[in-house]
């Protein structure tokens, strides 16, 4: 329920605050003091579209708030805990709006998105105007409204789940024999691909033990004179170091006879000639080992372009050729296996399709049934809102299967969809011997407007709304009829909080609060304000509504009269 509604610095509107009740909740003032300006903000705390156009002239923003209480167990409560906000604590919506388009929303003073923004707000409140594209008038949301009324919800959730299940595997389906009739194609190039990495024989790392081999190669000749030039130095030439160290160890092994002090360093040495004396038979034998012919560099270098021309085919690096192939192999493996994969598919696309049309089916004959209470209860309502002899139906139609829809998706001949298999458009006769046309073609404001009430009033007990909010209710309408309105407006705010903009009085005595919207100037700016009016107040504003701008002591009488 909508308990407060703070406007700032928004079209004419400088600073207002209203407080809501529960009831039927009355607004009026001349046209043109910014009742319709009230509805708007409404919207937009509800996430309809902001625009900068919407912002108070010479202010760079424009702020909304509205606090709601939530239900326990309510729709908006349930997404609210889900999103981590208390529904206990109830519902604080913010919107800002910015000159520069940059818009803020803020729920429970934590920035939010639009997309959340609608969520939380979808249940919360309606806004019924006068005019043929609300919400009800639109045929599309004829069945949505039939299914309500006859607490067909959880049967139409039931189709639109095994829907779900059904669309995914019908695409799985059909990309399985779109492969199994490129599969001769599809299996000679794989197979070429499997072939080309096989007859490679590329083992791990391969490619930087070759580059390693490649560098080696290309230096062959240096590796050799300078591994040559050190066997020379070290044992080779005259006065080589070996032979220099031993004539060194010879000298330092007389000079240990005459002091043991010496001999720790002619060990020293003996052990340093050994070690020398290993290097250079390991350099020999590397000598011996180094390849220095052009036939080789040309092998390893032809080995390594192939394995490169693979990589920047199939990945890149070795891993993803690797990857490439296992990939490969495992491809080939499924489309061995495509026919059992298809009969497979098309077991359990028959499971689901046979629950799926039976529920669909059963839907269906559910949705005749009960179209016929409804259209008797809407003419009923109708006739209580003096517009007997109106005659209310419910127009059924069906999408048959074309050649190129998937058998899959059609029940007895017709098309499926996440609803069933059924279109439904409200059909009604306004005027004794006419014939019945869709709803949306009804030309009355008067004759919308009772439609529209008649409809909340069968759906009061259904509708997860807690809110509505009639724009001009009365459009069209006046006298006696606007007397049923009103109570049935009244009658319906046992089971919603109401909030209705009017002009009749024979509507707004109805109202348990009663607000006065005004235009007037203040410091040279014309602003919207708004008053709460106690019970001599309202006899006044229903006088003035009933005579005009000069209220008469007849119309007072009347006035006090209508309130009694």
């Amino acid at each position: 329920m909508l308990k407060e509604l703070l406007i700032k610095n928004f079209a004419i509107i400088d600073d207002l605050s209203i407080r809501f009740e529960d009831g039927l909740t009355v607004l009026s003032g001349e046209t043109g003091a910014g009742k319709s300006i009230i509805i708007n903000a409404v919207n937009l705390i509800l996430g309809a579209r902001a625009s900068a156009k919407m912002i108070r002239d010479g202010f760079e923003t424009a702020e909304l708030s509205a606090f709601f209480e939530i239900p326990e167990n309510s729709p908006a409560a349930a997404v609210m805990g889900d999103n981590g906000y208390a529904p206990e604590d109830g519902l604080m919506v913010r919107r800002i709006i910015s000159s520069n388009d940059r818009h803020r929303v803020y729920i429970n003073d934590r920035m939010a998105t639009m997309q959340m923004l609608a969520a939380i707000t979808e249940n919360l409140a309606s806004i019924s105007g006068q005019h043929a594209n609300q919400g009800l008038l639109k045929e599309e949301s004829h069945l949505a409204v039939l299914d309500r009324f006859g607490g067909l919800l959880p049967q139409v959730q039931k189709v639109s789940e095994l829907y779900g299940q059904m669309v995914p595997l019908c695409q799985s389906l059909d990309d399985l024999n779109a492969r199994k009739e490129n599969q001769e194609k599809e299996m000679a190039l794989l197979q070429y691909q499997a072939a080309e990495i096989a007859d490679a024989d590329i083992g791990s790392d391969e490619d930087e033990s070759l580059e390693k081999e490649r560098l080696r190669l290309k230096n062959a000749v240096f590796l050799h004179q300078a591994v040559f030039s050190a066997i020379e130095s070290l044992y080779g030439a005259d006065g080589a170091i070996l032979e220099q160290l031993g004539e060194v160890r010879k000298q330092l092994e007389k000079a240990a006879e005459l002091d043991e002090g010496v001999s720790p360093a002619v060990q020293g040495l003996s052990d340093s000639l050994f070690a020398l004396e290993d290097v250079t038979e390991t350099l020999r034998s590397y000598l011996g080992s180094l390849d220095t012919e052009s036939e080789s560099l040309e092998a390893v270098e032809s080995r390594l372009d192939l394995i490169n021309r693979l990589k920047r085919k199939y990945g890149g690096s070795l891993e993803a050729l690797f990857r490439k192939r296992d990939a490969i192999d495992a491809e080939l493996a499924a489309i061995s296996d495509i026919d059992g994969e298809i009969e497979r598919a098309q077991t359990k696309l028959k499971a689901y399709h046979d629950e799926l049309a039976d529920c669909a089916l059963r839907l269906s004959a559910e949705r005749r049934r009960v179209a016929r209470r409804f259209a008797k209860s809407v003419e009923k309502e109708l006739a209580g809102l003096k517009m007997a002899g109106t005659r209310f139906d419910v127009e059924f139609s069906r999408t048959p299967c074309g050649r190129q829809t998937s058998p899959w998706l059609c029940a007895d001949g017709h098309l499926l969809s996440a609803a069933g298999i059924d279109q439904a458009v409200f059909m009604i006769a306004p005027n004794v011997g006419e014939s019945l046309k869709p709803l949306a073609a009804i030309a009355s404001g008067g004759e919308l407007s009772r439609v529209v009430l008649a409809l909340k009033a069968i759906l009061a007990g259904t509708d997860a709304v807690g809110t509505v909010i009639f724009d001009e209710v009365d459009a069209g309408i006046g006298g006696a009829v606007a007397e049923t309105v009103g109570k049935k407006l009244n009658a319906l705010a046992g089971k919603h909080q109401l909030i209705c903009i009017t002009h009749l009085p024979q509507i707004a005595r109805f109202g348990g609060h009663h607000y006065f919207i005004e235009k007037c100037v203040k410091k040279g700016r014309t602003t919207t304000t708004i008053r709460p009016m106690d019970k001599e107040a309202r006899i006044r504003e229903i006088a003035r509504m009933l005579g005009g701008e000069t209220i008469t002591p007849t119309a007072l009488e009347h006035a006090r009269a209508m309130m009694a």
